[in-house]
C-alpha cells in the first residue's frame, strides 16, 4: 500500500514539475528575463549586478546584440507611432493625432518634425474649440500653448526648419494676436525662402497690426512685382491703398 502511495506522489511531483517546466518554454519574455538574471548574479560575488569592470564588460558582451535589438526595435516602434500620427492629423482626426504624435516623441525626443506636426495639430484642436463644456477658454490656450512650444522645440532642433517659422507666424498673427512676435520667425523664414508671397501676406499684416505701415507697403508692392498670379496682385495692392487711405486721412 505504501509503494502504491509513494508511487501516485512521484507521478504527481513529476506532473507538477512538467507543469512547470511547460510554462516557463512558453514564456520566452519570462524565460529571458529570469536568465538575465542569472547570468548577471553569477557574475558578482554578492549575487548583484556585476560590480568589477571586468564583470560589466561580460555582461555587456553576453547580451549586446539583445540589446542592440531592442534599441532598433524601439525606434521602429517610434516610427510606426510616427506614421499613425500623419495618417490621423491627415483626415483631421487631430485630438487623436496628438496622443500619438506624444507616443512617437516617447521613442525619439529629437526629431523636429515630430514636434512641427505636434504644432499643426494641437493648433488645429485650439481653433476647434468653440464652448461646449465648461473650461473652453483654459483648454483652448493650452493647446495654443502646445503648439506654440512645439513649434519652438522643433527650432531648437533644427534652426533652419522653416516650417515651424511659418507656423509661429501663423500662431501669433492670426491666433494669438502677438504680431511683435511673428516678425522675427517670418523674417528669418523669408530670408531662406524669398519668394514665398504667403509669408509675405502674413509679415505684411503682421507690421500692419503693429502701425508700421511703411514696411507693410513694402511688402505688398514686392508681392505685386513678384507674382505671376492676377488674383495675388491684385490682392495685395488693394491692401497696400487701403493702408495709404489710412495713413492720410
Amino acid at each position: 500500500m505504501k509503494r502504491i502511495k509513494d508511487f501516485i506522489l512521484a507521478i504527481l511531483i513529476l506532473g507538477a514539475v512538467g507543469s512547470l517546466i511547460y510554462f516557463i518554454y512558453q514564456s520566452g519574455s519570462v524565460r529571458t528575463n529570469r536568465e538575465l538574471a542569472k547570468r548577471m548574479a553569477e557574475l558578482s560575488p554578492r549575487g548583484g549586478p556585476p560590480e568589477t569592470i571586468d564583470g560589466l564588460r561580460k555582461a555587456i558582451s553576453l547580451y549586446e546584440d539583445q540589446i542592440e535589438r531592442n534599441v532598433r526595435e524601439g525606434a521602429q516602434t517610434g516610427v510606426y507611432w510616427k506614421i499613425l500620427a500623419i495618417r490621423l492629423a491627415d483626415r483631421s482626426m487631430h485630438n487623436d493625432a496628438l496622443d500619438a504624435f506624444e507616443r512617437a516623441l516617447y521613442f525619439n525626443t529629437d526629431d523636429a518634425s515630430i514636434y512641427y506636426l505636434t504644432g499643426v495639430s494641437a493648433a488645429s484642436v485650439a481653433k476647434s474649440i468653440v464652448g461646449f463644456s465648461p473650461g473652453a477658454d483654459r483648454q483652448r490656450e493650452h493647446y495654443y500653448r502646445l503648439a506654440e512650444n512645439s513649434y519652438l522645440r522643433a527650432l531648437e532642433i533644427d534652426v533652419t526648419y522653416t516650417r515651424p517659422m511659418y507656423g509661429l507666424g501663423i500662431l501669433y498673427v492670426f491666433e494669438l494676436d502677438r504680431p511683435q512676435d511673428a516678425i522675427a520667425h517670418l523674417e528669418r523664414y523669408l530670408q531662406i525662402l524669398t519668394s514665398d508671397v504667403s509669408a509675405m501676406f502674413v509679415l505684411a499684416r503682421a507690421y500692419f497690426m503693429l502701425e508700421n505701415f511703411h514696411r507693410a507697403i513694402e511688402l505688398y508692392d514686392r508681392i505685386a512685382d513678384r507674382t505671376k498670379d492676377k488674383n495675388i496682385r491684385e490682392e495685395a495692392l488693394n491692401n497696400r491703398d487701403i493702408i495709404q487711405g489710412i495713413m492720410y486721412e
